[in-house]
């Protein structure tokens, strides 16, 4: 006897932004329109932050030891909607984020 596994599906969303208060606050909007909808939630889970990092000359070709550096910090949270059915992803599609904010949604 074998027994079918029954395929859960996921949608996996991952939420990126370089301010972590404007990140946390659109991860409650999806949270919150997914309870809605009385979806299986699973996380935030904070991702590690991506830290890019230039270093600049700051005269044009006198004194090349002087050297500014920068850096960019991007946060990303990671949610797991299980089972969602098809109000719940329409939802989501209609969701007005803040701008900054990078979504990317995948079904697994």
């Amino acid at each position: 006897m074998v027994k079918e596994k029954e395929q859960q599906q996921k949608l996996r969303i991952r939420v990126r932004a370089y301010e972590h208060k404007i990140l946390d606050t659109s991860v409650k909007q999806i949270i919150d329109t997914a309870k809605r909808y009385d979806a299986e939630i699973a996380g935030p889970v904070p991702l590690p932050k991506e830290i890019k990092k230039y270093t600049v000359n700051r005269s044009s070709f006198i004194d090349k030891n002087s050297r500014e550096q920068f850096e960019m910090s991007i946060h990303k949270r990671l949610i797991d909607i299980l089972n969602p059915g098809p109000k719940i992803i329409d939802a989501l599609t209609n969701l007005n984020l803040p701008a900054g904010v990078d979504i990317e949604v995948k079904m697994a």
